[in-house]
């Protein structure tokens, strides 16, 4: 009797345990990534300081094709942070279409860009996110 009772507990376990990897993997392999911008953003250039223990600087510019706040906020949400680091996100206008050479100094863009700035998206050394439209630096 008891050795009958074990057994299915050991089945109902195993059942379980099972169900939850599946929902694990499928969790991860079908979250959203990058794509569900597309036509919304071109890429007009990006930093990253060489520091790896430290706190790492990561600057991306680029040009927003869509003036929506939203996808904004959740394109700075779905770049890479490092704690005790900063992610900088500069949207520009559509009328900017050449490369821009970003530095790791304030104003971190050619100054006579700052007219051009539709929004910035900052992510803070402890995590939090400042969303501001125009250049706010």
């Amino acid at each position: 009797m008891f050795l009958k009772s074990s057994r299915i507990i050991f089945w109902i376990i195993g059942a379980v345990v099972l169900a939850l990897i599946f929902f694990i993997g499928k969790e991860s392999f079908t979250q959203p990534g990058m794509e569900r911008f597309e036509g919304k953003y071109k890429e007009l250039g990006k930093y990253r300081n060489e520091n790896n223990t430290g706190p790492v600087v990561r600057i991306f510019a680029v040009k927003a094709l869509d003036a929506d706040e939203k996808w904004m906020r959740e394109f700075g949400d779905a770049q890479p942070h490092t704690k005790y680091g900063k992610t900088i996100v500069f949207f520009f206008s559509e009328e900017i279409d050449q490369e821009i050479e970003l530095s790791p100094k304030e104003p971190y863009f050619p100054t006579e860009l700052e007219g051009s700035v539709l929004a910035t998206y900052e992510k803070t050394p402890m995590g939090e996110v400042r969303f501001t439209k125009g250049n706010s630096k």
